[in-house]
């Protein structure tokens, strides 16, 4: 494929409201005015040496982004390979979509309906990869559903319902259809804070890259909960929960893609975590905390997404709040997570980011904002460059590249 060919990305908008507390001070005055390099919580020497880059940033003025249709739902957009310029092309209707999967076929996209009676949806791509067409929706058994993922054999699809701390499983069909409800595995607990943390709220499931471990993140009882799951009923049984940190919200997850270590942001303690574990058990070891802002911000500070470099070398997350993106240098087999430069996000409120699937290129879903950013990077230092002309579309809550 040549650097001026086209690729899809997919934006799912999520219109209803936010699950996350609004921004605002946070500590002491002097707390907040500490000058803070990125220091690891436990190792305040681990600053990996790299400056900061927001006042690099150069973003496309705002007369040059091009606008998606008004509306609810999924956007459908182009991006050209050389100059991350996106056009939108096409869009369909369906209810908070604020998460969103493909098959491994890259022929079918599935997509949240986050809402008290949560329901996913499944659309069939269209030969001219612009035309989405809805070929069923089921139910997720719990309440609004914030995240879903398709399982690496492409017969599951694991769901995460935050409202009511649920991890379900559906069978997929050949055609992509969704099918039964094979198992729904129900968390319990509570964390420490009354409003945010008053029961279970399934975050996000995600199997590892053997698919044959499933950890799942609930920001209300704080643990990581791992889970084998049988290939042939999709049932899962319970091997580990593992607390993260009493009153630290676990929200998203990456696995490294060669080494048994996955990385967690936590939305409520502002860092996140560097988790090597047991494949066979599920039982995470020697977890290690980072700062995921500096100390020297202003307003509270929430993760948002992570994500891992293809190659491994790099982990990079968003913070809602600090409006930044941050790339972390990984040493020790993946066990041990530098702090290095971080970059304005282009926007407001970072719910998501991802990367392509050559690691060259890095898109942001500004939330509060409305748009999309992108950003150049060079896979040797992990350093992001903005490029493109951006996206202006309402409330984007997720970005996928198709």
């Amino acid at each position: 494929m040549t650097g001026t060919e086209k690729r899809r990305l997919f934006i799912g908008r999520y219109t209803e409201g936010d699950d996350s507390a609004a921004s605002g001070p946070v500590g002491s005055e002097d707390e907040r005015a500490e000058s803070g390099a990125f220091a690891s919580s436990d190792d305040a020497g681990d600053a990996s040496g790299y400056a900061d880059a927001r006042s690099q940033t150069t973003l496309t003025p705002p007369a040059t982004r091009r606008v998606a249709p008004p509306g609810h739902g999924i956007v459908v957009a182009e991006f050209n390979r050389s100059t991350l310029d996106i056009t939108p092309v096409a869009s369909v209707e369906t209810p908070e979509a604020s998460y969103l999967a493909l098959s491994p076929k890259r022929d079918v996209l599935y997509a949240v309906q986050e809402e008290a009676d949560g329901r996913i949806a499944a659309f069939s791509i269209g030969a001219d990869g612009r035309t989405l067409t809805r070929i069923g929706d089921v139910a997720t058994g719990g309440a609004h559903p914030c995240q879903l993922v398709v399982h690496p054999s492409g017969r599951f699809l694991l769901t995460a319902n935050f409202g009511s701390g649920s991890i379900a499983v559906h069978a997929i069909g050949p055609d992509g259809a969704l099918g039964a409800l094979l198992d729904l595995v129900e968390h319990t607990g509570h964390g420490p804070d009354d409003l945010r943390q008053n029961g279970p709220h399934a975050h996000m499931v995600l199997p590892d890259p053997s698919g044959e471990l499933i950890m799942a993140a609930d920001l209300g009882t704080d643990c990581v909960y791992s889970y084998s799951l049988d290939p042939e009923s999709g049932r899962l049984s319970p091997l580990a929960q593992n607390r993260v940190g009493w009153g630290s919200g676990p929200r998203h997850l990456a696995f490294h893609p060669t080494a048994a270590t996955v990385y967690v942001t936590n939305e409520l303690s502002d860092t996140l975590s560097a988790c090597p574990y047991n494949p066979k058990t599920g039982m995470l070891k020697d977890v290690r905390d980072f700062r995921a802002a500096p100390r020297g911000t202003y307003t509270r500070n929430y993760p948002g997404g992570i994500i891992v470099s293809p190659d491994g070398k790099f982990s990079y997350w968003s913070n809602r709040g600090d409006d930044s993106i941050v790339a972390g240098p990984l040493a020790d087999n993946g066990a041990h997570l530098g702090i290095g430069a971080r970059w304005d996000c282009g926007g407001v409120w970072p719910r998501h980011i991802t990367l392509t699937p050559d690691g060259t290129a890095l898109f942001c879903a500004n939330q509060r904002s409305g748009g999309i950013t992108g950003f150049r990077v060079d896979r040797a230092t992990g350093r992001l460059t903005p490029s493109g002309g951006g996206l202006d579309v309402s409330q984007p809550a997720h970005v996928l590249v198709g």
